[in-house]
């Protein structure tokens, strides 16, 4: 027999090409599919074994921070039979999603701290809601809008079934300002940023876009249209500045939201606030288990030896009557916009003010519902929001505030920029200890620096200094206002703007939430929302400025509400949000430390697989709780994320 000749008209394809053309063929294949099926969440590190649920023995834990990421470590540990004891120093839970009572008129409502839209690929947090059967607690929003002071039309999502590139050629469809991107693929840069925005995987992302920010990433040749519309507006809902976000932290951003996320744009409101649609169940569900939840615990040691946290002290108390010492850093913004014989520390709504070279610092927090009061040429102490007077020693003059300014000797800090303050009452609070299996630190980035400086004993310096290196990003404020009649709005009812000054999202909560809608159809009058995400204290010091400025755009956006009567006005503004600068990926603490029962929580841990905001807190928690329970030898929890890379990073 004799073997055939080859054809000389055949080409010889290398095992590398039929491979490469194998994965563009799979590639294809799983476009092609991506359209008609809808993709599922991706699993992450989920056990192989069928290992059991709960513990065969009494084991304890401690977490520090009912914040959603200590919440969720708390909840799943204590559902596991864990014996969990949960601290946290605000007298409200819930961290950046608390609400507290505030009076209007003869009302009282909760107030927040801004509007959370609660989106499809939150799938973590979903899970939780459905355990808990508090999915009736939630309401769509049914589309979501961005709305441009001038130059571009009002681009509109909604809820979609398919992945990329699908979701972008709907969105190519429905925009009015497809024509306005500015994309060209011919241009080397332009390119680029087309394969840095498909492409993303965790580290490589980082490795090539970590070390630059977002500002001067766009001006190597970003395509200015694709910019405005999209990449500006929601690089600030990630409550970092563009000028000062790492460009690899907003590829994770967008792949989450945008190019690795199935399900689309439009998202849920609770019906009631935060509090009462979910950090109360879960609280319930954790006080069931068998924890104890500490509110106004400041922790004042953190003992560690032999390689472990051996026992934590706190005090119970608020900062006016607690002896634990607390780090503040020097505000020059202030003492500039308020001249005069002025130093202040702090920022947002935890400022304090001294005399040059005093010992002893006065809180600037009204005591009535926590505003931040100004300083008077008379020296007296005003509140813009409610009108509060106090004199220049911090005592009451005129309410609605009855009690007086807290006060706080002034101790040396770590530099030249930061002080220490401990308060001057004289009657302290007894110290509590703690001693359990496992701890987690769960507070936010100021608290964390803080908790850094109780670690005592032996603990590994540069681990210290990693916390201590943690960014905070610019401060954000929310304004709320009450009107006496209602507006013509053609938008979402949370709807986030471009173009302004301040502002950078609207809600209309007289027609999201439950205690304003009943309001409103009482009275005829209207509850208006405006929340800036990252302002900078520079351009607006001081919170006069913040109101005056929010008012004045308000008008701007809803030019009718302009010959309303404004009833009521309420703002907030902190500094405590999770910062991304550049070259913060590498050195960010991951959820495992290198104390072996200690482990950490919040949307400042360095996280495995795609996530942002609530979600990123939440599973942060369950992270931590997955690996307390991998340590005792129990089934971890499923975690849930989207597409966990770019189609187009092969």
């Amino acid at each position: 027999m004799t073997e055939p000749s080859p054809n000389p008209n055949s080409t010889v394809v290398s095992r590398r090409t039929a491979l490469k053309l194998l994965g563009v063929g799979t590639l294809g294949g799983a476009i092609g599919y991506s359209r008609l099926a809808k993709p599922q969440p991706a699993r992450y590190d989920t056990d192989r074994l069928d290992l059991p649920q709960y513990l065969s023995q009494p084991k304890s834990v401690v977490v520090v921070g009912a914040g959603l990421a200590g919440l969720a470590s708390a909840y799943e540990l204590s559902k596991r039979g864990f014996k969990v004891t949960l601290l946290e120093k605000s007298p409200n839970l819930g961290g950046k999603v608390a609400g507290w009572p505030i009076q209007v008129g003869e009302e009282t409502f909760q107030m927040e701290h801004g509007f959370h839209g609660f989106f499809p690929q939150y799938y973590n947090l979903k899970s939780i809601v459905n355990e808990l059967a508090i999915a009736d607690n939630f309401r769509s929003l049914d589309f979501y809008s961005l709305v441009f002071k001038e130059g571009y039309e009002p681009e509109v999502f909604r809820p979609s079934h398919s992945a990329f590139p699908w979701n972008i050629v709907d969105l190519t469809i429905s925009s009015p300002n497809r024509l306005r991107w500015g994309i060209n693929l011919t241009k080397p840069s332009h390119w680029q940023v087309f394969r840095a925005i498909t492409g993303f995987q965790i580290p490589k992302s980082y490795d090539q876009l970590d070390s630059i920010t977002v500002s001067d990433w766009v001006a190597k040749g970003f395509p200015k249209g694709l910019y405005d519309l999209y990449f500006l507006p929601f690089a600030k809902s990630s409550l970092n500045a563009p000028d000062v976000l790492s460009a690899g932290e907003l590829m994770q951003f967008f792949h989450f939201y945008f190019f690795g996320n199935p399900e689309g744009l439009a998202f849920n409101g609770t019906k009631d606030d935060m509090v009462t649609s979910l950090v109360m169940p879960m609280v319930q569900s954790i006080q069931a288990n068998g924890g104890e939840i500490i509110t106004e615990a400041t922790v004042s040691a953190i003992n560690c030896d032999q390689g472990k946290i051996q026992s934590l002290q706190y005090v119970q108390g608020d900062d006016p009557v607690s002896d634990v010492p607390f780090t503040v850093t020097r505000n020059d913004l202030l003492a500039r916009a308020n001249p005069g014989d002025n130093v202040y520390y702090g920022a947002g709504d935890r400022v304090y003010w001294a005399k040059p070279e005093g010992k002893e610092a006065l809180s600037l927090t009204c005591s009535h519902q926590g505003c931040t009061v100004a300083k008077q040429e008379n020296g007296q102490f005003v509140c813009p929001c409610h009108g509060a007077v106090y004199d220049s020693d911090g005592k009451v003059v005129q309410g609605p505030a009855k009690r007086n300014l807290a006060k706080f000797a002034i101790q040396p800090g770590g530099n030249g920029e930061e002080v220490q303050l401990v308060s001057r009452t004289q009657n302290k609070p007894p110290t509590t200890t703690l001693k359990a299996d496992y701890y987690v630190l769960a507070a936010d980035v100021v608290g964390m620096k803080n908790l850094a400086d109780r670690l005592d004993g032996d603990v590994n310096p540069q681990f210290v200094q990693q916390v201590k290196n943690l960014a905070v990003a610019d401060p954000f404020a929310v304004a709320r206002f009450w009107f006496d009649q209602d507006f013509d709005w053609p938008h979402s009812n949370f709807a986030s703007l471009s173009g302004y000054r301040l502002t950078d999202s609207i809600t209309l909560y007289h027609r999201i939430q439950n205690q304003f809608i009943a309001w409103a159809e009482r009275t005829g009058g209207s509850v208006v929302e405006l929340h800036a995400y990252c302002y900078k204290e520079k351009e607006f010091p001081t919170q006069g400025d913040l109101l005056a400025t929010f008012e004045q755009e308000l008008y701007e956006i809803v030019p009718s509400l302009a010959t309303a009567n404004l009833l009521h006005r309420e703002l907030v503004n902190q500094k405590n949000f999770s910062g991304f600068p550049p070259n913060s990926y590498g050195d960010r603490p991951e959820t495992a430390t290198p104390v072996a029962n200690l482990f950490f929580a919040g949307d400042w841990v360095k996280m495995p697989f795609p996530c942002g905001l609530m979600e990123r807190a939440i599973s942060s928690g369950l992270l931590s709780a997955n690996a307390i329970c991998h340590q005792e030898g129990l089934q971890r929890r499923e975690l849930l994320t989207v597409m966990p890379e770019g189609i187009l990073q092969i």
